[in-house]
């Protein structure tokens, strides 16, 4: 049997996950792009749009990568072993 084809980006965030690198959640990933300490911002593609709007606005100003995945927030959450929905994954 083969194995499945992973794609990129969810590889990246499984990575990140086994680095200890990932900020769950708009509001710590927002408070985080105030203050310059995130990187990328990974958005579920179920986001609400208001939070979407602000996250890609602070992407905007600081110059920082703003990856919308295909992925809903539940999925996102299972990728992330998590038991919970996830919209917003910001890497520091």
């Amino acid at each position: 049997m083969a194995k499945k084809e992973v794609a990129p980006v969810v590889a990246e965030l499984q990575k990140l996950l086994a680095e200890g690198k990932l900020v769950f959640g708009a509001e710590r990933t927002l408070k985080l792009l105030r203050e310059g300490k995130v990187r990328k911002v990974f958005l579920a593609s179920n986001c609400k749009q208001s939070v979407k709007e602000d996250v890609e606005r602070f992407c905007e100003v600081g110059s920082i990568d703003c990856v919308a995945l295909e992925q809903s927030g539940e999925e996102v959450g299972t990728l992330c072993r998590k038991p919970f929905s996830i919209a917003v994954v910001g890497v520091v």
